[in-house]
């Protein structure tokens, strides 16, 4: 059973950082779709960016493109979102999530592991 546990939220200025850590267990073969979905309050949950790591092809949402990168440790066991220029619609639950797949899969409906969510706020 895949695990998921995220960290490295919390509370920033506009304009500022933050990065979030994705730790992944539990698993014999790792899953290659994994990703960044946030959610905020009365709105849906979104897809901020997916890596399929076989391949290293990533897909992120327009709003997000040159403020935030995903990447991965060697070993593949966490996953990494480095948020820059981070402003208040940014702030939402963050979501880790991954799933066994054979190509690159952007459908949170298409992901079976999630994390428990870190909460981040950007405040104006």
């Amino acid at each position: 059973q895949v695990q998921l546990v995220e960290s490295g939220g919390g509370s920033v200025q506009a304009g500022g950082s933050l990065r979030l850590s994705c730790a992944a267990y539990g698993y014999t073969y790792s899953p290659p779709c994994m990703g960044w979905f946030r959610q905020a309050p009365g709105k849906e949950r979104e897809g901020v960016v997916v890596i399929y790591t076989d391949s290293g092809s990533t897909y992120y949402t327009d709003s997000v493109k040159g403020r935030f990168t995903i990447s991965q440790d060697n070993a593949k066991n966490t996953l990494f979102l480095q948020m820059n220029s981070l402003k208040p619609e940014d702030t939402a639950m963050y979501y880790c999530a991954a799933t066994y797949c054979s190509s690159l899969q952007y459908r949170a409906v298409l992901y079976n592991y999630w994390g428990q969510g870190t909460q981040v706020t950007v405040s104006s």
